[in-house]
């Protein structure tokens, strides 16, 4: 701790600190050495000395120290876009370090690009084959290839613009205050505080689906006003190929509702893990993360192998696209979302200099995954392809026991990785307003977050849409707009901004924002 070990020299270590005839001058020389250090931490990044004396924005214990390790041994990921133990580290840094500090575990290039690979990869993965059905499969091969490689290319421009006016305890929030003032570090976080809010929907939603086909497989529920083609696919969507109606799910009792009392019983699951005093002990649990992330891909392929390629209908669906494709770029800007942590997963690379090529690599896997768990199933989807849902395990009957299986490990995977998510929002909360620290203000946080999230999963319970609405709204900050903005303001201290420059990065904030607008014209 370099602060406390020059306090202590300067107390000790002065020749007349035992001497009341200098007592004066000693105690000024250690004001002054004192602030000297405080100016050395404070010019590696601006925008720490706005965050370091924030009060605790969360309801934990004393031992911070003892959940920082425990939080800093895990790179696996907790789902989406995703959050990971390293997700938590930098919100830690950021709001509640005041003197303690750690030495970085240095990793290599293979370990560093899966825990990027791991941390991108969440619950998107559930809504990537219907995303393809929407955009049509032509555009939706595109849009993954074109979006991973946007995402990849913005990522990489945060890590450059860092390598020149940050350092390794840097984010987003702080290389905007650096670069572009303070407004721009407040509207980082922001946007910041709205991806995580999101995610928490989401996976209130995916707790609320898993938690009520997990009981009804236990209880033997049968399902009720559901086409069934063979022993396990199942058709809910109204499709004038097939003659049928809209059919929407009937609970088999008015006390277990899928939107009605079911998140509602969630709450009360949840909500106490949200005041844990040690939020740490979920940590533990984040190797599911990797763990679903595989089991998916392998049912997918399995389901995929079984069915064989049924393509009979392509001619009728190749057609879609046009405002239909933004779905899946809206949900894209989600899928590759991890702008606002890259820095921090990077800075723990032991060769900075293959920063470039490993994320590029770790890019490439996730394109790879979501092609493969997105287009496999589509393809070999045997129905109507217009049959997929935003959630693929819906499209399975209750008693499909790899679809049980699936289900089970996810419920359990995500209600672990909620309180995560909590975490890190009331810390971002806090770094944006420091009236949002303390006790009492978590508490009546996690009440909202949780009423929010019932009335969501009551009222809006759709995933695709939360997450395409909330992936181009957020992309178009994070993603687009502030690696550009960064970026050009680099180049114009450095003298090295030139027009054509200036037109590309102006170009990916306007795409950014004809992503959004494009959101509300979707049929």
């Amino acid at each position: 701790m370099p602060i406390l070990s020059a306090l202590n020299i300067n107390v000790f270590g002065s020749g007349c600190s035992d001497c009341s005839d200098c007592e004066c001058q000693c105690r000024e020389e250690r004001k002054q050495n004192y602030r000297n250090e405080l100016m050395k931490r404070s010019t590696s990044c601006a925008s720490f000395k706005s965050t370091n004396h924030e009060a605790y924005p969360l309801l934990l214990a004393p031992n911070l120290t003892q959940t920082y390790k425990t939080m800093s041994t895990s790179s696996d990921t907790l789902g989406h876009a995703e959050l990971s133990g390293s997700d938590i580290i930098a919100t830690y840094k950021r709001t509640m370090e005041k003197s303690v500090i750690t030495e970085k575990n240095k990793q290599s290039s293979l370990v560093t690009i899966f825990s990027v690979w791991n941390t991108i990869m969440g619950s998107s993965l559930l809504t990537m084959a219907w995303g393809v059905e929407r955009a049509g499969l032509p555009m939706a091969l595109f849009l993954l290839v074109f979006m991973a490689g946007l995402c990849l290319y913005t990522a990489y421009i945060l890590l450059k613009v860092n390598a020149r006016h940050g350092s390794e305890g840097c984010e987003v929030p702080a290389l905007c205050r650096t670069l572009l003032g303070g407004g721009a570090a407040a509207l980082a976080r922001a946007f910041s505080v709205l991806v995580l809010l999101g995610a928490t929907v989401v996976y209130w939603l995916l707790i609320t689906s898993f938690l009520y086909h997990t009981v009804n497989y236990f209880m033997d529920v049968p399902a009720s006003n559901i086409t069934v083609y063979n022993s396990s696919i199942l058709c809910r969507k109204n499709d004038p190929l097939i003659g049928l109606p809209d059919q929407p799910v009937v609970d088999p009792s008015p006390y277990w509702g899928l939107h009605s009392t079911v998140p509602v019983y969630v709450a009360f699951i949840v909500f106490p893990l949200l005041n844990f005093t040690k939020v740490s002990f979920f940590t533990k649990f984040n190797s599911l993360g990797t763990l679903s992330v595989f089991y998916l891909l392998i049912f997918v392929i399995v389901k995929g192998w079984s069915w064989g390629v049924n393509m009979g209908d392509l001619l009728v669906t190749a057609g879609r696209g046009g405002s239909d494709a933004a779905v899946l770029s809206g949900m894209l800007a989600l899928s590759f979302y991890i702008h606002n942590i890259i820095i921090t997963l990077m800075s723990n690379n032991a060769k900075p200099e293959k920063n470039g090529r490993d994320l590029t690599i770790a890019f490439l896997l996730v394109t790879v995954t979501y092609t493969t768990v997105g287009v496999v199933f589509y393809i070999c989807f045997p129905l109507v392809k217009s049959c997929i849902e935003d959630n693929i395990l819906n499209n399975f009957e209750m008693h499909d026991v790899m679809t049980a299986i699936a289900r089970a490990l996810l419920l359990f995977q995500v209600v672990t990785v909620y309180p995560l998510v909590v975490f890190m929002l009331r810390g971002e909360a806090a770094a944006l307003c420091s009236r949002a620290a303390g006790r009492l203000p978590a508490l009546l946080m996690n009440l909202a977050i949780v009423t929010l999230s019932i009335l969501f999963a009551c009222f809006c319970p759709d995933i695709g849409t939360i997450i395409r609405y909330t992936g181009a709204v957020s992309g178009l900050i994070h993603v687009f707009a502030l690696p550009s903005l960064l970026q050009m303001r680099s180049l114009q201290l450095r003298g090295k901004l030139t027009w054509w420059k200036g037109l590309l990065y102006s170009l990916i904030i306007v795409f950014g924002t004809i992503n959004l607008v494009m959101q509300f014209f979707v049929a």
